[in-house]
C-alpha cells in the first residue's frame, strides 16, 4: 500500500499564518472526490487551483495538490508534468491580438500587455503551489525529477524553463541568509554536508569536524522557504602562502592548540570545495554570491588575513585532451597520451617528472584559450574567472586520488581573488573573454626553451 505523505508542519509564523488560512478555507475549496483515480484527481485539483479566486480556498486547494502530487509514483507525476507543459499554454488568440496590438502601437503599455498575454497559464499554477505548506521545497524536488527526464522527454522543456525562471526570483540574494556552519550547528544540517558535499567526499563525522575546526570554516546558504536545507556551502582552510594540494588540507589532526595557532598565524584563506546542494536549483547562481560574501565576512573576523584564493578542480582537462588524440594536430603524441590512459604510469617518479612540463603547459592554454574563442572553458574555470577572480597559479600533482587522475591528471589550480581588481577581471571576461592571469601562468604559454622527451604540440 503506498503510504501518502503529511503536510509539512509549519516552522515560522508566516507558514503557521497560511496553514490557518488553508485549513478555514478546506470548506470552500472545490477539492475533487478522494475517490476518483489518483492522476485525474491531481489534474482536476490544478484546474481548479488555477481557475479560483479565493484566498483561503486557493490555499486549501494548493495544499492539497502538493501532498497528493508527492504521493503519485514517479512515473504519474511525470505524466502530470507532461499534461502541464503542453496543455497550461498561452492563449493564441489573445496572445496574437497583443503582438499586433504592439505592432501597431509599440508603447510601454502594449509591451506590459503583450508580456502578460505571453506568460504560460502555467507559471501562475506554480506560483499558487508555492503557496502551499513546503510547496516551495516540493517544486525544487520535483524540478531535479523534471531534470533527469528532460532527455527521454523533451516536451519538458518549457515546464523546466519556467521553473527555473521562477526560481531565479525566489531565491533572489536578497532572500539569502548566509550561516556559518561549525560544531555547534544542529546535527540535521551537519548531516546535510555529509551527504551534499560534491568535491571532496566527507569520509564520517571525524573527518567532518576536522573541517570544521578552528583553523577552518564553512559557510553556507539558506533560504526561509526551505529551513534547514542548505543551497551552497564552502570549505575554507586558513592556512600561510597558497596552497599546492589539497591532500594536506584533507588530513587528520586532532591537535585543537595546533589549530589555534595556525589560525592566528594565517595569512590565506583557501576555498577548497564549493558545493551546490540542490539539484532541483541548477542554473540558478548562488556561488558568485556566495564567495565574495565570505570574503567581506572573513576580512571582518580576521583582519590579518591578506589573500583568497581557490584550490580548484579542472575536470575537463583529460576529457579535452583525449578529445583531440585523434585530431592532425593532437596537444601530445598519441602515445602519450595512451600511457596517460595507463594508471601504472602514476606510481612512477620518473613518469610523473616527464609529464610534469607539458601537462602544465597544456593546462594553462587549455584554460586560457577562451581569449582566442576557441573551444568551451572549463566549467570550473568559467565559474571563477566569470567572479572577477584571475588565473594565479597551475599545480602538478595537487590532487591524486583517483577523481583527481582521473579528471585532469591530477592537476590542480589555484584562482586568486584580489578585491582591488575583482570587478575589472569580471568586465574583462564577461565582454571580451579575457582571462586575467599571473605572470607565472603567461610563463607557461611562451614556448619551452627545452622540451621533455615527450612531443608537445602548439608550443
Amino acid at each position: 500500500m503506498q503510504t501518502i505523505p503529511r503536510p509539512i508542519l509549519p516552522t515560522s509564523w508566516l507558514e503557521r499564518l497560511w496553514s490557518s488560512i488553508a485549513d478555514r478555507g478546506r470548506d470552500y475549496a472545490n477539492v475533487p472526490a478522494a475517490s476518483l483515480p489518483a492522476d485525474e484527481r491531481v489534474r482536476q485539483m490544478a484546474e481548479a487551483l488555477l481557475s479560483g479566486r479565493g484566498e483561503a480556498s486557493g490555499a486549501a486547494l494548493a495544499r492539497e495538490l502538493v501532498v497528493a502530487l508527492k504521493a503519485l509514483p514517479p512515473s504519474e507525476r511525470m505524466a502530470f508534468c507532461r499534461h502541464i507543459a503542453a496543455g497550461f499554454t498561452p492563449d493564441d488568440v489573445i496572445l496574437r491580438g497583443a503582438v499586433e496590438a504592439w505592432l501597431a502601437d509599440p508603447s510601454p503599455a502594449r509591451v506590459a500587455a503583450l508580456s502578460d498575454a505571453a506568460e504560460p497559464p502555467r507559471q501562475e499554477l506554480l506560483r499558487r503551489m508555492n503557496q502551499a505548506q513546503g510547496g516551495t521545497a516540493a517544486l525544487v524536488s520535483l524540478r531535479q525529477e523534471i531534470l533527469g527526464a528532460l532527455r527521454s522527454h523533451p516536451e519538458l522543456a518549457p515546464l523546466d524553463s519556467d521553473l527555473r525562471h521562477l526560481f531565479a526570483s525566489w531565491f533572489n540574494r536578497g532572500f539569502l541568509d548566509l550561516r556559518r556552519i561549525d560544531w555547534n550547528t544542529p546535527a540535521a544540517v551537519l548531516e546535510k554536508l555529509l551527504v551534499y558535499e560534491a568535491v571532496h567526499e566527507i569520509q564520517g563525522w571525524t573527518d567532518l569536524r576536522r573541517r570544521l575546526a578552528s583553523d577552518r570554516r564553512c559557510f553556507a546558504f539558506f533560504h526561509p522557504a526551505l529551513p534547514g536545507e542548505p543551497l551552497i556551502f564552502v570549505e575554507v582552510a586558513l592556512v600561510q602562502g597558497l596552497a599546492s594540494a589539497v591532500a594536506p588540507l584533507l588530513a587528520p589532526d586532532t591537535d585543537e592548540e595546533a589549530q589555534e595557532k595556525r589560525a592566528r598565524e594565517a595569512d590565506t584563506a583557501i576555498f577548497y570545495s564549493i558545493s551546490n546542494c540542490q539539484e532541483g536549483l541548477r542554473g540558478v547562481s548562488f556561488g558568485n554570491f556566495l564567495i565574495k560574501q565570505v570574503v567581506e565576512d572573513l576580512k571582518q573576523e580576521l583582519p590579518w588575513i591578506r589573500q583568497f584564493a581557490t584550490l580548484s578542480p579542472v575536470p575537463g582537462f583529460r576529457r579535452w585532451i583525449e578529445r583531440q588524440a585523434d585530431a592532425p594536430e593532437p596537444p601530445l603524441d598519441p602515445e602519450a597520451i595512451g600511457a596517460l590512459s595507463d594508471t601504472a604510469t602514476w606510481e612512477t617518479a620518473e613518469a610523473n617528472a616527464a609529464f610534469e612540463a607539458p601537462l602544465t603547459r597544456l593546462c594553462a592554454r587549455y584554460l586560457t584559450e577562451t581569449e582566442l574563442g576557441r573551444g568551451q572553458i572549463d566549467p570550473v574555470a568559467r565559474f571563477h574567472l566569470g567572479n572577477g577572480a584571475r588565473l594565479e597559479r597551475i599545480n602538478w600533482r595537487g590532487n591524486v586520488a583517483v577523481r583527481g587522475l582521473r579528471e585532469s591528471y591530477g592537476v590542480m589550480v589555484n584562482y586568486l581573488y584580489d578585491p582591488d581588481t575583482i570587478e575589472a577581471n569580471h568586465e574583462a571576461f564577461a565582454t571580451a573573454g579575457v582571462v586575467a592571469r599571473s605572470a607565472v601562468v603567461d610563463a607557461l604559454l611562451l614556448p619551452p626553451r627545452r622540451r621533455s622527451g615527450l612531443r608537445l604540440r602548439g608550443g
